[in-house]
């Protein structure tokens, strides 16, 4: 008998997306833990409608593949149609899929003329988003319609397993909880607190919030000129992400116009287009990490997105403290004594928090400890282990189903 045979469905590298990157680590963890990982869409053309979906599936021999699993989240279509077409078949392996954006499975229109509006450069920006908002039951019909039919899904966050469970309509017990893994890494001790060294770490585009923490960065040194000298904001991460909202000017270029607004060019360093090798010695140069990410007005006429951030699993796994805004799933990732959260948007709370780190440091030795506490608990191996025996319940699940509709339950892809 051989081991479980899993179709991954995700962007990958060299796509520039938080999701391609965690694909690329999640690939190589449920590797080592026995799991075959087969990528047959990695270099491929995405796949644009249910359609073409239907037509991808039904050129491949699905018989000796136990589960397809998917990650979901970034605006991509492609893997929810592939999933979409796959559930129509009565004879099919078990599906599954990681909801990086819960409560919601895929947040953007999946209707074929609204997509065809949304890639038009005749029609203003508004009149795409309008209808968005418009269509967005038939949306949500859609997400519903294939999370009932998936035979297992995936959230990184206790948080996101309970919105998504909720919105989706699904029992709870469907939805698994695997937190983001984290790469072993050696421990570095924090640098000298004579001056706190502040890092904002991850793809720059607009809706991250960094303009709060230029600002809160601002008004530290304005309000507290005798601890000017003991604050330095190091803004660093990719700057052409693959997917984003929205266009217009260059949003690297405000974010340097605004630093020089508020005084502080010279507090602030830039370290752009950060090669993965180099991450755990940027990060572990800091103190801390800050993530002052705002909830997108937009999508949240559409629902509550309760994801997390690559960016900080990183910080966990070099063992540094967060600060985080209360948007996402965040607070519940700095539960465990590892950083505090703040509301969202409130740059005077963020700008007490970093006040208070200048005036007593030793904060962060707790929150140092703690952090390297929970990446011990979430190394990728571990990661890799979890989600097999998520594959294996979702392999059983979907044999019982087979045994209800009076097909053969013995291990596909047996001779």
């Amino acid at each position: 008998m051989r081991g479980i045979r899993v179709v991954l469905l995700s962007p990958l590298p060299p796509e520039r997306t938080g999701i391609a990157d965690y694909a690329a680590h999640w690939r190589r963890a449920v590797n080592g833990a026995g799991v075959e990982v087969l990528t047959p869409l990695q270099g491929q053309r995405p796949i644009q409608s249910l359609q073409a979906a239907r037509r991808w599936v039904s050129e491949r021999d699905w018989s000796r593949v136990d589960v397809v699993h998917a990650e979901l989240g970034g605006g991509r279509h492609g893997e929810f149609f592939v999933l979409a077409a796959l559930s129509e078949l009565r004879d099919r392996p078990a599906l599954s899929a990681t909801a990086h954006d819960p409560e919601r499975l895929v947040w953007r229109p999946v209707a074929r003329w609204w997509r065809a509006l949304d890639g038009s450069r005749v029609l203003p920006a508004w009149f795409s988003k309008l209808t968005a908002v418009l269509v967005d039951p038939h949306t949500l019909v859609c997400e519903r319609r294939l999370a009932k039919r998936l035979d297992g899904l995936v959230t990184l966050t206790r948080t996101g397993a309970q919105a998504l469970s909720k919105r989706m309509r699904l029992v709870p017990e469907r939805v698994s909880v695997i937190p983001h893994g984290v790469l072993s890494l050696p421990v570095a001790p924090l640098p000298d607190d004579t001056v706190l060294r502040v890092l904002y770490f991850g793809y720059i585009y607009s809706g991250k919030g960094i303009e709060d923490l230029v600002d809160a960065v601002g008004q530290v040194v304005k309000q507290h000129p005798e601890h000017a000298g003991r604050i330095r904001l190091t803004i660093a991460g990719g700057t052409a992400p693959d997917m984003t909202f929205g266009g217009g000017r260059s949003y690297l270029d405000e974010l340097r116009q605004r630093v020089a607004d508020r005084g502080i060019s010279g507090h602030v360093d830039w370290e752009l287009d950060v090669e993965e090798p180099d991450i755990p010695a940027l990060i572990q140069r800091h103190h801390l990490v800050v993530l002052p990410y705002r909830e997108s007005r937009k999508l949240s006429l559409l629902g509550q997105m309760r994801g997390t951030s690559g960016a900080l699993a990183w910080a966990i796994g070099c063992g540094r403290a967060v600060i985080t805004s209360d948007a996402r799933s965040f607070a519940e990732e700095i539960s465990q004594g590892n950083g505090l959260s703040y509301r969202q948007g409130q740059v005077g709370q963020l700008a007490q928090a970093l006040y208070d780190l200048l005036v007593d440091p030793s904060k962060l030795i707790g929150w140092t400890k703690a952090a390297g506490r929970l990446a011990e608990a979430r190394q990728w191996d571990r990661t890799g282990h979890a989600f097999a025996g998520h594959f294996q319940q979702v392999v059983q699940r979907r044999g019982k189903a087979r045994a209800r509709a009076g097909l053969p339950v013995a291990n596909r892809g047996q001779a």
